[in-house]
């Protein structure tokens, strides 16, 4: 099987955005098979979990043992729901400011009404074989907390980044280095 990568979007998001088409040329040059698919996310009315499963059949096929998945932000939430309902083990699993429910949190009540902050952890942490998570002390839309928090219920460690901000263009982040060579790591070790 290949190596193929999930990049998930936040809200009101696109898979142009960020460091999202920086990351898919880097690991497309390595070998990697990138997914950066397009979710409905309206500017003010909460998005809908159901719709983005609704695109995400489409690649179903693709999620197997080797994937990695990474979520940013509020696709950080729908990466979760994901292994909840995966009957297999991923090769890894990346969230990037994501929001658990632990406030402050920008848009906490747009966040709950998409899937709610009630997750299985038990299911959660036995669907990867590596987690990693990143989170900044700038975030203005996800407080440091939630990604303290989310480390320590998926027995990860946290990557902290000073100063990223919200991970976003608006933070600086067209491209993103760190996260670049640990999934180069973790592709290396599985072949």
């Amino acid at each position: 099987m290949n190596n193929t990568i999930f990049i998930f979007h936040g809200t009101e998001g696109y898979p142009e955005e960020n460091w999202f088409p920086w990351m898919k040329e880097k690991l497309e040059a390595n070998g990697c098979n990138v997914i950066v698919p397009q979710f409905p996310s309206p500017p003010v009315v909460p998005a809908k979990i159901s719709e983005w499963f609704d695109v995400l059949e489409k690649y179903e096929k693709s999620i197997n043992e080797d994937s990695i998945l990474i979520g940013h932000s509020l696709g950080g939430i729908f990466t979760l729901r994901i292994l909840e309902k995966l009957n297999f083990e991923v090769r890894a699993v990346v969230f990037v400011g994501t929001p658990i429910g632990v406030k402050p949190i920008l848009n906490y009540d747009r966040d709950s009404s998409f899937s709610g902050f009630d997750f299985d952890w038990n299911i959660i942490k036995s669907k990867a074989k590596d987690f990693i998570v990143y989170q900044s002390d700038t975030d203005p839309y996800v407080g440091l907390e939630n990604g303290k928090q989310l480390a320590s219920k998926l027995n990860a460690k946290l990557t902290f980044v000073p100063n990223a901000g919200h991970f976003n263009k608006k933070a600086g982040y067209t491209e993103f280095p760190d996260l670049l060579e640990k999934l180069l790591e973790i592709i290396k070790i599985k072949k």
